[in-house]
């Protein structure tokens, strides 16, 4: 425990010195690079790490199983890298149990524990079960902890010690009873209710929030209408409140419109909040008419049901593991474990992908994606656009021109010219506004721009790269037409956009190129 106690120490003396760094003089810089040499002399013993990995192949298999059970994925990769008998792998179908490495055995093995289909052939364009296994399990978990989340003038975070924090403007009651945004916060602080406990993830909409426990616990804040905060009841919350009723959680997702959406251990899907859009429109003698549209919860709901207040199972997807959710405005996206992707909802500009403006209550799968023969890992929506990303990192959008990327409206699903030979691991969307990042770092971004909000003000329709971040390796993100707030492989904060949203004061310019958000270090997934 004392070990335990004194590595987090050095992680937090790390950060912190990192962040100073930024003012060292040359002087300064050479003293820190003398102490980090004899912090290394510390931990490195004279004998190699070769010899190391040895002793390791030396224990009992059902300590050294424990012990592999406890490392995280870039852990897991430097010890597989390091000896080729912990590793001891075959790019073939896989071997006799006997022939794995523990490697190997302990990635199968957790992949088995989540009920994910691992498959006895690698994919196209795998040479390897280990380095396949790594990635995957490492995209798995980046799936389920997002450090940031972006909403109507206020940010979220999750720091390095599992803290709630937030900044901007805060929900306060005002003298009638009402819940608004009014309450500045300012820098990022941390939640006082939230002290005794620890999030992994967090989500945000226009109106209202969403965090995740490492137990899967739930828990909502911000206006509850139409059930959004998934309380059974339309009441608004000042303070993150437990969703009783939801459990073991793995993936949530705030959306547009009152809606919210949640994955379970098992690959269940949840959804709440509205479930009818009441849409206005003039016809030829200038009468306005009423026409309710279907929003896109998945669920048979009584014909009169505006709302579902409680989270409530998508039962047409009980035969697959759902592993990713996006919500737009209206509409739902989901990826399942076998890589496809499917749909449904209300079809705005062609946001669900069928090649019609039709809508769909229950879940459908995009053929134009089925059709491509690929394996498909992750979504992304925004007000009426989408994302789809392949394994191999190839990036797919359709819907409104304004942020599906290729400048024009599309009904299905279309390959994003601009980034072709450009390998994607992450993307992100929000309203009118796009971002991907890719397997090295980089950040594009692309769509309507509020206030300078994605570094331009105006329109963006194919990505452009983030001059700004260059020699920064993003590994997560956060996007909102007013702001955007990138995080680096050791979890320090970059931002852009409306400086109230930021936590920076309502008092100067714009922040329009990355700026550092000081003191402040989230929790990041390196990648392995």
């Amino acid at each position: 425990m004392a070990g335990a106690t004194t590595l987090t120490t050095l992680r937090a003396a790390g950060h912190e010195c990192q962040l100073a760094a930024q003012s060292f003089t040359d002087e300064q810089a050479a003293q820190g690079l003398a102490i980090i040499d004899e912090l290394r002399a510390v931990f490195l013993p004279p004998a190699s790490s070769t010899q190391a990995a040895s002793r390791l192949l030396q224990l009992p298999a059902e300590l050294l199983s424990v012990i592999l059970s406890l490392l995280d994925t870039r852990d897991l990769a430097l010890l597989a890298a390091t000896c080729l008998l912990l590793c001891r792998d075959a790019p073939t179908p896989p071997p006799p149990p006997s022939q794995i490495g523990p490697v190997e055995t302990e990635l199968r093995r957790r992949a088995e524990a989540r009920g994910l289909d691992v498959g006895s052939s690698l994919h196209t364009g795998a040479t390897s079960w280990v380095a396949y296994l790594l990635k995957r399990d490492r995209r798995d978990a980046q799936m389920r902890e997002a450090p940031l989340a972006v909403g109507h003038k206020h940010s979220i975070f999750v720091d390095k010690g599992g803290r709630l924090l937030t900044c901007g403007l805060g929900y306060a009651v005002d003298p009638a009873g009402n819940l608004n945004l009014r309450r500045e916060i300012g820098p990022p602080t941390p939640v006082p209710s939230m002290q005794d406990r620890r999030i992994v993830s967090v989500a945000s909409s226009y109106t209202h929030c969403l965090a995740l426990s490492p137990e899967g616990e739930v828990y909502s804040w911000g206006r509850g209408n139409f059930g959004a905060l998934g309380h059974g009841d339309e009441g608004a919350r000042v303070e993150p409140c437990r969703i009783e009723s939801l459990s073991r959680i793995e993936h949530i997702v705030a959306g547009p419109n009152w809606t919210s959406a949640a994955v379970d251990e098992k690959g269940r899907l949840f959804t709440w909040g509205r479930a009818i859009l009441v849409e206005k429109e003039r016809d030829e003698d200038g009468e306005v008419e009423e026409f309710e549209r279907p929003i896109g919860l998945g669920c048979e709901l009584d014909a009169e049901a505006e709302y579902q207040a409680t989270p409530k199972r998508v039962d047409a997807l009980s035969q697959d593991r759902v592993v990713g959710v996006a919500l737009g405005e209206g509409f739902t996206l989901a990826v399942t474990d076998a890589g496809a992707v499917v749909s449904f909802g209300f079809s705005r500009a062609g946001g669900l992908g069928h090649g019609s403006l039709e809508s769909e209550v229950l879940p459908r799968r995009i053929e134009a994606l089925t059709q491509t023969r690929q394996r498909f890992v992750a979504v992304a929506a925004g007000d009426s656009h989408a994302l789809a990303l392949t394994e191999e990192g190839e990036l797919y959008g359709w819907g409104d021109e304004e942020a599906n990327g290729h400048g024009r409206e599309e009904l299905t699903p279309q390959r994003m010219a601009a980034l072709i030979g450009t390998r994607i691991k992450l993307v992100s969307a929000h309203d009118f506004a796009s971002c991907a990042v890719t397997e090295t770092g980089e950040l594009f971004i692309w769509g309507s721009s509020h206030y300078y909000g994605l570094g331009y003000e105006g329109r963006q329709v194919t990505p452009t790269r983030v001059a700004g971040l260059r020699g920064v390796e993003v590994a997560a993100v956060a996007i909102y037409a007013t702001h955007m707030l990138p995080a680096d492989a050791y979890g320090v904060v970059w931002a852009f956009g409306q400086r109230w949203n930021l936590g920076l004061g309502a008092s100067g310019p714009e922040v329009t190129t990355p700026t550092l958000i000081p003191r402040l270090g989230v929790r990041v997934l390196n990648s392995p």
